[in-house]
């Protein structure tokens, strides 16, 4: 290409990533995605699978079968394995038996890597026998296998089906795979000598066409959850958290499926079905007894899947089984079958199996949790220096400082401007001395440029993915001609890694870290944004097969990159916009491009409840919106709500007018430094959820019913959240409200957390919501806090605590107090405090609850409790008593909150002079 098309080429592309809103036609439809639309003509006929099950035996402590066609249709057997292991997991396996083919099979079925932990492996239980039952008046035999206590798993003989019972439930089925016979295994084959050029060998999309050299080979079939009410999971989309019907009578025709392919999507959709940047293919069930079920598909191709209405199934004549129960169809354009039952029985219980596979969440650097400011893009230092100085001018705190695409050198990644920032370690170092920190962008597309060393020493090693052809893959991005490097091999993410050393990224510092974009991954003239499906990865792997876990590989190449930079001991902290099961373990994500709108201030509370769910506890939506001039209104409810979001950053587009906090008068500028003084305020809380979701996978943020699961009224709610199970936080998402409409479920009482008021569980109130969101502590629990607001959480570590203590009916309560270093690694050696907080009997207790530890590692704090709060409890005593120290201190009224806008007086124990490390007792005299 000549040099001036080459410019007008780049020009065009990177021009209509500016101006362009979402354009549906750009994006396919299941129409006009071959497996798709195959797969779901097949599913309107149910009871077309022939595939029955011999062979049956144990091998290697695994249940394992042939599966074989009733017709001799078959290019060759299927395998299966069942594989049962603790806390009532079941896996299932599916895949072609190649050493049964002719002719010989010239390539195997891609499995996807480096996802399940292999801490995993070590719970399986090894089989030891199988029983045979004819179960519930069928005519043909089932092979049963124990699960856990109370489940069993049951492979049927004919027709083939796969379920989970619940023995304790009268052996009924809780979670089932084929029950509609509609499983469906498209073989690998291989193009015959002389054989026409058709849909099987390609396929085509507005001008693009990716070969097919082994045929389709996608897989199908149907799931169906029982006594379920609604299913959630399956992100990312912006949609409601109880996935919609997609097919079925009574539902709009012409609706799409839920997609799961990667892409990069600008000015995304409220209310839609289509994918977004990140794909995890878990589903969870929920139903009226608070029980819910899961299922999860570890596979990287597109998948597309249908929530099937009542009735669907009306026309087959076939006779299903009565029991109430949700179907699902899912299809996948490759891969295997690496399918995982999760027998629950509550939702916390799925989520902690699910991350018992995939692994708990990584656990963040206290600064990281805290407010972050970004823009595309802050001009150069002389910006920085000023944004910086004037959050300190205004009295509001934050942490970190990010720099977009253009500090680098003509967009080369690990580079930096040198016009615009010629000072970069000086910068940071700024910043690093008021206890800052600065992230900034390495996207995974790099710069053909010779003259660039990266791409120099990336193309004489072979690093880069190719095209179909074996030539290193050049498509359009940021830079203009880009190539991509091959995360995918673990050698290219090891060499990637030490591109973050301080010698190879020349200007960072310590206190730099890391933003990896595009990376799902975006290719502005590729088919719907994206790598082509024919493209080769290591081996030969066909991007097709891996697609949804390229960005999964280059985030954990840039977090291990991170680690190996600072030795081994500095958590990284790297935010993706493209996510894979796993992707937990490596950082954080973010819900990417939206849109300064009240829909998508909205639609953010169940996308990020949703990636909870999923494994993902550190996410969040760039508040204010991505796109769009948010009015003052809209950006003041955001901060409002977005203090709330584990991951708390405020974003904007460069063609968007400059928003920080204090350029919107007087009044709003309070309202938005009051919403981040209470995300400082309540950081001690948020990091003791985060240690909880490192340690047993459990969300931050929360659907209202995984706190309250047998409660209907939660069921449909996804504009309220819980943050832990102690804070309660209704959004307000349109404009002019006054008063919001706030159902507070339990029987309990819930404390307003500005005012101390209280209100009674089980009701939905009306409230005054004109100067913030409503937010409640619950009855029963205690809140650490630190009330003393300082520029940056790390200039808040020797602090003093506040314990606000919520009491119950019973005149009780607890909670707890995570603390370590909030950096390093340490306290996986036992470097921590770790207290639980119990309230009884008008006496308080601090409890040691971390473990004696023999480790040199030691965590200590001189922080002191500096005053304790509660809610709920009838003024009357005077003094308290402190243990072991025998002091009294005196019980007096004080504010709830120390701004002061707030005039209630609540019954407060000031400085009782106890060290928040220490044994002690205080009871009220």
């Amino acid at each position: 290409m000549k040099p001036l098309n080459s410019l007008l080429l780049s020009l065009l592309f990177l021009s209509s990533q500016t101006v362009l809103s979402f354009k549906r036609d750009e994006f396919r439809n299941c129409n006009q995605t071959p497996f798709c639309k195959r797969a779901r003509s097949r599913s309107r006929s149910p009871g077309g699978c022939t595939l029955t099950p011999h062979n049956i035996a144990i091998s290697n402590g695994d249940l394992t079968a042939t599966l074989l066609s009733k017709h001799e249709d078959q290019v060759r057997p299927l395998i299966l394995s069942l594989s049962v292991y603790h806390d009532g997991i079941l896996r299932l396996k599916i895949d072609e038996d190649y050493d049964h083919s002719d002719p010989p099979a010239s390539k195997t079925r891609f499995q996807v890597p480096d996802v399940i932990i292999p801490e995993f492996e070590s719970n399986k239980i090894w089989l030891q026998r199988l029983s045979t039952e004819t179960l519930n008046d069928e005519s043909s035999p089932s092979t049963v296998v124990y699960l856990s206590e109370g489940y069993d798993a049951v492979l049927r003989h004919d027709p083939f089906e796969i379920y989970v019972r619940d023995k304790q439930s009268g052996n009924q089925k809780l979670i089932s795979l084929n029950s509609h016979q509609l499983f469906d295994f498209e073989q690998l084959r291989v193009k015959k000598e002389g054989e026409e050029d058709s849909e099987t060998w390609e396929e085509r999309f507005r001008g693009h066409t990716d070969t097919r050299p082994y045929g389709p080979q996608s897989i199908s079939f149907d799931v169906s959850f029982y006594n379920a009410e609604f299913v959630s999971g399956i992100p990312e989309r912006a949609t409601s958290l109880a996935l919609k019907p997609t097919r079925g009578p009574g539902v709009e025709k012409g609706l799409e499926p839920y997609r799961l392919f990667n892409l990069d999507v600008f000015e995304y959709l409220s209310e839609s079905p289509f994918g977004l940047y990140g794909s995890i293919p878990l589903m969870i069930s929920h139903g009226k007894e608070g029980r819910s079920a899961g299922f999860f598909w570890l596979n990287a191709a597109e998948m597309q899947i249908d929530v099937l209405g009542d009735g669907w199934d009306a026309e087959s004549g076939i006779e299903w089984v009565k029991q109430k129960r949700i179907d699902t169809f899912w299809m996948s354009e490759a891969g295997i079958v690496d399918a995982f039952f999760f027998v629950g029985p509550g939702p916390k219980d799925i989520v902690r199996q699910y991350t018992s596979v995939t692994g708990r969440a990584s656990m963040p650097q206290m600064f990281s949790i805290a407010y972050h400011q970004s823009r595309w893009n802050y001009r150069d230092e002389e910006d920085v220096e000023n944004v910086d100085a004037k959050f300190d001018e205004h009295d509001i705190p934050y942490d970190v400082l990010w720099l977009d695409i253009d500090h680098t050198d003509g967009r080369r990644y690990f580079t930096w401007d040198s016009v615009l920032f010629p000072h970069p370690e000086e910068m940071q170092k700024k910043l690093a001395a008021k206890g800052r920190h600065m992230v900034t962008i390495v996207d995974p597309h790099i710069k053909r440029d010779n003259s660039f060393r990266l791409h120099k020493e990336a193309t004489e090693k072979g690093y880069y993915v190719k095209d179909a052809s074996g030539k290193d893959f050049d498509g359009w991005c940021w830079p203009g001609s880009s190539s991509y490097l091959d995360m995918v091999n673990p050698e290219i993410r090891s060499w990637w890694g030490d591109k973050f050393s301080y010698k190879n990224y020349v200007g960072s510092t310590p206190s730099l870290y890391i933003w990896n974009d595009m990376n799902e991954p975006s290719v502005f003239n590729g088919p719907e944004v994206s790598m082509p499906r024919d493209a080769l990865h290591m081996g030969g792997i066909e991007h097709r097969e891996l697609h949804n876990s390229y960005g999964y590989y280059f985030h954990m190449a840039t977090s291990n990159g991170l680690l190996k930079r600072g030795g081994g001991n500095d958590r990284p902290f790297v935010l993706s916009r493209a996510f894979f099961p796993g992707s937990q373990r490596y950082g954080s994500v973010w819900t990417g491009d939206n849109t300064a709108d009240w829909d998508h201030l909205r639609v953010s509370v169940p996308m990020i409840l949703t990636l909870g769910l999923t494994g993902i506890s550190f996410s969040g939506a760039d508040v204010g919106g991505y796109f769009g001039n948010p009015g003052p209104e809209l950006l003041v409810r955001w901060y409002q709500l977005g203090a709330f979001y584990p991951f708390f950053r405020g974003h904007a587009h460069q063609d968007t007018k400059r928003r920080e906090p204090w350029l919107f008068g007087e009044k709003n500028k309070r309202l938005i430094r009051e919403a981040i003084h209470v995300r400082y305020m309540l950081l001690p809380y948020f990091y003791t959820l985060f240690r909880e979701a490192n340690t047993t996978g459990l969300p931050v943020m929360r659907p209202l019913w995984m706190e309250f699961p047998s409660d209907e009224a939660t069921f449909s709610n996804d504009e309220a959240f819980m943050v832990g199970s102690s804070l309660l936080v209704q959004g307000i998402y349109t404009e002019g409200a006054k008063y919001a409409s706030v159902y507070l479920p339990g029987k309990e009482l819930w404390y307003d957390i500005r005012t101390g008021d209280a209100y009674k569980g089980g009701k939905t109130h009306k409230l005054e919501a004109a100067e913030s969101v409503p937010a409640f502590q619950r009855a029963g629990t205690i809140i650490p806090r630190k009330d003393r607001l300082r520029r940056s959480s790390t200039q808040m570590v020797n602090d003093p605590y506040t314990l606000v203590i919520a009491v119950n009916s019973s005149q009780a309560a607890e909670g707890e107090l995570y603390m370590d270093d909030g950096k390093s690694f340490e306290f996986l050696q036992g470097a921590y405090i770790h207290r639980r907080f119990v309230f009884a009997n008008g006496k308080l207790t601090s409890i040691n609850l971390a473990p004696s530890s023999s480790s040199k590692s030691q965590f200590s704090s001189k922080s002191m409790i500096e005053r304790i709060i509660l809610l709920g409890y009838a003024p009357g005593p005077k003094n308290a008593q402190i243990e072991p120290a025998n002091q009294k201190v005196e019980v007096e009224l004080g504010q709830l909150m120390l701004e002061g806008r707030y005039g209630s007086s609540v019954v407060t124990i000031r400085k009782p002079a106890v060290q928040v490390s220490d044994d002690w007792t205080i009871r009220l005299l």
